[in-house]
């Protein structure tokens, strides 16, 4: 309010100087004047009446991370003095808030137990009830992670209906960060908490909801999860911009961040034409008819590819693809099997001219197509397969391997006619480039959004479930992931345990080994980064779905590496197999792993996934023996064996395991 009457007092002044000399009423000297004085009093009065304001996270039913100096902070008026103390002791610790309002106190938290009471008093008070002390635990990523209890549609939690039922823990609590995208720190987060039964567990983080059982089984003490995460991103959005600035991958991106964030009023109103425009363009493809249009406009491209590696870098649009293909007479009559491997991101396909199916879901960029086509379009000779291919962002196009492009009869796949080679493409519309828009995968926005405010907040550590949507860049992501962690842990000034989940194997399409190097880029992680944990999927991954079902399973799993190491609980073995060291001996190589408790063993299936690679440069399948806690590697055909590598394939199963039964983790001795 003071700034106001400033501001207005300087209108008044500046008024004065330009009319100087002129006539200048008596009554509108009396105006201004009183004018100021009335919002000079109400400046008075707002400051007496200044509320106190705390962040989401301090209400009814928080916990509070026990044996710590806890945080707690809020709004208030400026130079106010805030007492805060807990119910547990008599002991006040104060406060007086900066010129800003800010103020923050450290609370002495004792042993586990409650419910208490937070008393937080300045000129008003706030009692907070039903508080909680216990453990408290930050959880993040992508979709694996947000994925709810109850699952989504399609896709389902292992024995949803059973676990929801019986999920009565009133003292495990929950607080679900929303949504938001932020150009700078935010203070504060939408969200609330809520203790754990049937119906909030329903929507909360499955692999957090059974981490935190497994934690409360063993330690009978409350547990907090903070759940923050998005769907679909990447992990530099979860990085703040002062370290990626120290990589220098995403300065250009930055930048913009930054360019955007002093230009704001501008550029909404340029990105909700551009908005316009590009939802117009989607909305007139219901109208285009392909087949008669002008052939001159149409170009060659070599596909299977993605665009950008064609000469059409960062282009997000509507591209037609179009190729026509000669049918056999005795063909005709009978349903043919148009397989056109993945695509990036969906599609609309036609033949001749008329539409046969479409793949425009969830996560449709990894989906192979596999398309009938009616007996009724098919026709001796030429043929014209067109297929409408939509990019919403990142790389566009019929990427796959050339094998999985072809057509062929409905009983007969040995007569297909491969369709990789040459394709006529014609650009219908670029989608216009936001500058500000709600898409979550921009360096930084997330951790400004959705970590920031949590920061300074008493934890005891965090998990992690991400990395799908950084396949692709696993060299990088040995420098973004790490870069990530030692990044939250500065900004708590705690270096906390930090416990994630290894993906699962999946068919990302493409490549076959891209996700399999960025699992050993996640392994790498636990000699870069110290006080770290990982738990492997492997055995229990889908390689049709990007969400595993068995949640349960995960989230036990990043429990035994907190039980282990965090709470130092005897007896519990945290962790399979993981990749230590090898060793030539002359045509065979031998890899011995940390971690074997129990001895290695294959659960009484063949031991395979292993590979040996030897001077001419080529990965080939290794005969695979244990010895004690080693594998013994050889190939007949390798005199001097140089590399090994194990479940390194997209879609790869594990095979070996430990005494405990957990498996062994994606690795190569090669540097990525």
């Amino acid at each position: 309010m003071q700034m106001v009457v400033t501001k207005v007092s300087r209108v008044y002044y500046m008024v004065v100087r330009v009319y100087k000399g002129q006539l200048f009423t008596t009554t509108f000297n009396t105006i201004m004047k009183k004018i100021i004085f009335f919002l000079f009093v109400m400046s008075l009065f707002s400051a007496s009446m200044a509320q106190l304001r705390l962040p989401a996270l301090f209400s009814d039913s928080m916990v509070l991370q026990q044996r710590s100096a806890a945080p707690v902070w809020g709004w208030a008026s400026p130079q106010e003095k805030i007492e805060v103390a807990g119910s547990w002791s008599s002991k006040k610790v104060s406060a007086t808030a900066d010129a800003n309002g800010k103020w923050m106190v450290k609370l002495s938290t004792p042993a586990a137990g409650g419910p208490y009471e937070v008393v937080i008093r300045g000129r008003e008070t706030k009692t907070l009830k039903g508080v909680l002390i216990g453990e408290v635990w930050i959880c993040s990523g992508q979709s694996n992670m947000e994925m709810p209890v109850e699952g989504w549609a399609n896709d389902p939690i292992q024995n949803a209906a059973s676990e929801i039922a019986q999920a009565n823990f009133p003292s495990i609590r929950f607080f679900t960060v929303q949504k938001q995208i932020a150009y700078e720190p935010l203070e504060d987060v939408v969200g609330s908490w809520s203790s754990c039964n049937p119906v909030s567990v329903r929507s909360f983080s499955a692999t957090a909801y059974f981490f935190a059982r497994e934690l409360y089984r063993k330690l009978k003490v409350p547990i907090a999860l903070i759940h923050t995460s998005w769907g679909g991103t990447v992990a530099e959005a979860w990085a703040s911009k002062q370290a990626l600035k120290t990589m220098g991958d995403f300065n250009q991106a930055l930048q913009t961040i930054d360019s955007v964030n002093a230009n704001l009023a501008a550029i909404k109103t340029k990105d909700s034409i551009g908005s316009l425009s590009w939802q117009k363009a989607l909305a007139d493809l219901r109208q285009t008819n392909v087949v008669t249009e002008d052939e001159g406009e149409w170009k060659p491209m070599q596909v299977p590819t993605f665009w950008e590696d064609a000469g059409l870098p960062n282009l997000d649009a509507v591209v037609w693809f179009k190729k026509t293909v000669d049918i056999p007479q005795n063909w005709v009559g009978k349903d043919l099997k148009l397989d056109l491997g993945p695509i990036d991101d969906r599609d609309i396909t036609f033949v001749n001219g008329k539409l046969v199916d479409s793949t425009t879901g969830n996560f449709s960029w990894g989906k192979e197509r596999h398309y009938t086509i009616p007996a009724a379009l098919v026709k001796a000779g030429a043929n014209t397969i067109t297929v409408c291919v939509i990019d919403d962002g990142g790389n566009g196009g019929l990427y796959g391997s050339k094998e999985k492009l072809k057509i062929y009869p409905a009983e007969r796949m040995a007569d297909a006619i491969g369709l990789d080679g040459t394709w006529l493409y014609k650009i219908a519309a670029v989608k216009p480039q936001q500058t500000l828009n709600n898409w979550p995968n921009q360096p930084s926005v997330l951790y400004n959004g959705m970590i920031a405010p949590l920061i300074p907040f008493a934890i005891r550590g965090a998990i992690w479930y991400q990395g799908e949507s950084n396949v692709g860049r696993a060299k990088q992501y040995t420098q973004l992931f790490p870069l990530m962690i030692n990044d939250w842990r500065q900004r708590w000034n705690d270096k906390f345990p930090f416990y994630f989940v290894q993906i699962a194997p999946f068919n990302y399409g493409g490549e076959a080994t891209l996700s399999a190097a960025l699992r050993d880029a996640q392994r790498r992680t636990l000699t870069s980064s110290p006080q770290t944990g990982m738990a492997v999927t492997l055995d229990i991954g889908n390689p049709k779905n990007i969400h595993p079902a068995n949640k349960q399973e995960v989230g036990r799993r990043l429990a035994l590496w907190a039980l282990h190491q965090t709470y130092q609980v005897k007896d519990v073995v945290p962790s399979g197999p993981l990749y230590l060291r090898m060793e030539i001996k002359n045509n065979q190589l031998i890899i011995s792993f940390d971690h074997t408790e129990g001895g290695l063993n294959s659960k009484s299936a063949p031991l395979e996934g292993f590979e040996l690679k030897g001077k001419d440069g080529e990965w080939k399948p290794a005969t695979a023996v244990i010895e004690g806690n080693r594998i013994i590697l050889s190939n007949k055909t390798i005199s001097q064996p140089e590399a090994a590598r194990y479940a390194y394939y997209n879609t790869s199963v594990g095979t070996l395991f430990n005494g405990a039964g957990l498996p062994a983790a994606t690795f190569t001795t090669e540097p990525l």
